[in-house]
């Protein structure tokens, strides 16, 4: 099937650009980018992670994408919902090639214990309400070697073994997340406890106690839960619960044990 033609949204495609996401803000700002409108772009100079982390991405094999969208009946307390709907429909499409994926808290894509995907949220408000998401997507497709310092990188032709049609992920992926929008839009509450269901099913170390480290050091736990407004509750060896904000708490994964 050619999903090319899920595609429809304003697209403009770059060869090179620093930040996709600083390019489509800055086209916001113009006034110039309407809902939905992505930047996809063969070569990053300077692709934004999360925690401050630069993104690798060979040119020319694998997608680096921004869309904005403007999310003003969301309250701010829900931006969680975006999300995980996001997560949600890059692992819906990852699954049509292999199994194994993972929603590494809060917003990474993981297949076993390594990353294939990083996404970057950036959410202005109004109010108390959303008022502007630009959604940055940075996923490994056909890279082969990976050369920075990122512990775990993977991609879905070190997986799969073979090349994979870019143009027809992608528009797997904008398919996904714009049907998602829509559904949410329409019907916060409903979508709200079905990406939450759906969220934790695809939560990475969903099951059983694992290692993590917050500033007092490393410990064992088990996820417990993750609120709504996308806190992490993990239940330690003491049956303790403790609760974890985004940047409060790290995986420890394999090859992060020794550092």
């Amino acid at each position: 099937m050619n999903h090319s033609k899920y595609i429809n949204v304003p697209l403009e495609r770059l060869d090179i650009v620093s930040s996709t996401n600083d390019y489509l803000s800055d086209l916001c700002k113009q006034g110039k980018a309407n809902e939905f409108y992505t930047v996809l772009a063969e070569e990053q100079t300077s692709g934004k992670g999360q925690r401050g982390n630069v993104w690798e991405s060979e040119p020319g094999k694998n997608l680096t994408f921004s869309i904005v969208l403007y999310p003003t009946t969301l309250e701010a307390n829900k931006q969680f919902n975006l999300s995980m709907l996001v997560a949600i429909s890059i692992v819906d499409a990852l699954t049509d090639y292999t199994e194994g994926f993972s929603i590494k808290w809060p917003n990474d894509i993981y297949w076993k214990d390594r990353k294939i995907c990083g996404i970057l949220i950036e959410n202005e408000l109004e109010g108390k309400y959303l008022s502007q998401s630009i959604v940055g997507i940075g996923l490994n497709i056909n890279q082969d070697h990976f050369h920075s310092s990122a512990p775990n990188p993977i991609s879905l032709y070190q997986i799969v073994g073979k090349e994979i049609d870019r143009e027809e992920i992608f528009g797997k992926i904008i398919h996904a997340i714009l049907s998602g929008y829509k559904a949410l839009e329409s019907n916060q509450h409903d979508l709200s406890e079905a990406l939450h269901h759906l969220y934790r099913k695809y939560l990475y170390r969903k099951n059983g106690l694992q290692l993590y480290r917050d500033k007092d050091g490393d410990f064992l736990a088990e996820i417990h839960n993750v609120g709504t407004d996308g806190c992490l509750y993990l239940k330690d060896e003491k049956d303790m619960i403790r609760k974890y904000a985004f940047k409060e708490i790290a995986y420890v994964i394999p090859e992060q044990r020794k550092s």
